[in-house]
């Protein structure tokens, strides 16, 4: 995760997308990548799915499917190809549906390359310390805890320990009562 520091973009000329998540957010932005930085662009996709996204042209760059690296050895092994690529930009999808998500935070930690954030609705934003605000909001919406959630997500939280406490009293006074008539 290199860049969160620096306000700075790296020109797009390596880019790799992590498709973790609904395929039609990669359908809309891949045939617009290279309208607005060249046919040079070479994007490389790590995905979990079997087929291809709409616009992604194999010829501008290579598909890596995390089915293909089982295990510990294996995904050092991916990471070290990815990096020897030399990615200057990384793009995740984050459109709050768990797919790939181990997988994404480990290849953002791993890359060294500046990294966007790609939501549900097509949106990005950079993720870096000049964009924190955004960055902010974004990890507390999927918390719950902004919105109209938050409320009754502080609540949950505020009453989960004499919920807890209470369902250990009930479950210990059974098992005595059993003891006391036996």
């Amino acid at each position: 995760m290199r860049y969160f520091l620096s306000n700075r973009v790296p020109p797009f000329t390596r880019l790799l997308l992590v498709e973790s998540g609904s395929r039609y957010l990669l359908d809309n932005l891949l045939p617009d990548l290279p309208k607005i930085h060249g046919d040079q662009l070479q994007v490389d996709l790590v995905t979990c799915f079997a087929g291809l996204p709409e616009g992604f042209r194999p010829e501008h760059g290579r598909v890596y499917r995390v089915t293909d690296y089982p295990g510990r050895a294996n995904r050092k092994r991916l990471y070290r190809e990815l990096r020897a690529n030399g990615y200057t930009v990384v793009g995740i999808v984050c459109a709050g549906e768990p797919i790939m998500t181990k997988w994404k935070w480990s290849l953002a930690w791993h890359l060294p390359a500046k990294l966007f954030i790609l939501n549900e609705n097509g949106d990005y934003f950079w993720f870096d310390r000049a964009h924190w605000s955004a960055v902010r909001h974004f990890l507390l919406f999927r918390a719950g805890l902004a919105g109209a959630g938050a409320v009754r997500t502080l609540a949950r939280l505020a009453a989960f320990p004499f919920t807890l406490l209470y369902l250990l009293l009930y479950a210990a006074a059974v098992h005595l009562r059993g003891k006391v008539r036996t």
